[in-house]
């Protein structure tokens, strides 16, 4: 059940902390619930809004300078789309990059509204560097020989490193003609010749006989369209031979 107004949110979180022993007032220095337990004195600031979006990440980070606990809190809507509403695991581990508790309340027609704590205050994150992933990203980096992509491009091909090998190939066998895998590498210093040519992801190459392979019109073509990164390689490399 979809709430009209955010301050629909304020009566169940009230509650809830209210069950934990917590003296509850509303907008407090601009703060939508503030939350002070009479004995230990620890304070919580939340700030709610329906849906999770940028102001409120804001306003949380703000209220972080009140000092006490932030939490944001936002209705969470099963029958909702959008990116946001489904990605409660993402917005959680934002919230505990950010130091910040994530809650969020369901309301229901015929029963209590259900709050969940998907992250408390201070909570770590929960996931590690996928260092996997890193080293994958740092040997793209270096394997590039150049900057031939523009940042930000959308729904345009890209080269890539595993690309700019493929044209190291292909120039191999155009400049020298049909060549064998181990030659080619001799050639091109590319350690991974046998499964460019094997897998073919362009459509460039064509197997001759056993460990033998030769051009096809495609990868000719392509290398008319990059002709200057594979003269940059060469200069680069001190291959710029006939």
């Amino acid at each position: 059940m979809a709430i009209t107004h955010e301050t629909e949110l304020y009566k169940p979180i009230k509650a809830y902390f209210e069950k934990q022993g917590y003296e509850v007032k509303s907008e407090i220095m601009h703060c939508d619930l503030v939350a002070i337990h009479p004995q230990t004195e620890e304070t919580i600031l939340v700030e709610m809004k329906k849906t999770f979006n940028l102001a409120l990440l804001l306003q949380g980070v703000e209220r972080l300078r009140l000092g006490g606990n932030v939490i944001l809190a936002v209705e969470r809507n099963r029958k909702k789309g959008g990116s946001h509403n489904q990605r409660f695991g993402d917005l959680a581990e934002l919230c505990r990059m950010l130091g910040i508790g994530l809650m969020t309340v369901t309301f229901f027609k015929t029963k209590e509204p259900l709050l969940e704590m998907l992250c408390e205050p201070g909570d770590p994150p929960v996931r590690g560097q996928r260092r996997t992933r890193q080293a994958k990203l740092l040997t793209e980096f270096r394997e590039r020989s150049g900057d031939y992509n523009t940042g930000g491009s959308t729904g345009r091909k890209l080269m890539t490193a595993y690309k700019e090998k493929a044209l190291r190939v292909a120039w191999a066998i155009r400049e020298h003609g049909n060549q064998s895998p181990s030659a080619i590498k001799k050639l091109t210093e590319v350690a991974n010749v046998g499964q460019i040519v094997r897998d073919d992801y362009y459509k460039w190459f064509t197997r001759i006989e056993r460990g033998l392979y030769g051009l096809k019109s495609e990868g000719i073509a392509a290398l008319a369209a990059h002709e200057e990164i594979v003269e940059a390689w060469r200069k680069k490399q001190g291959t710029n031979q006939p």
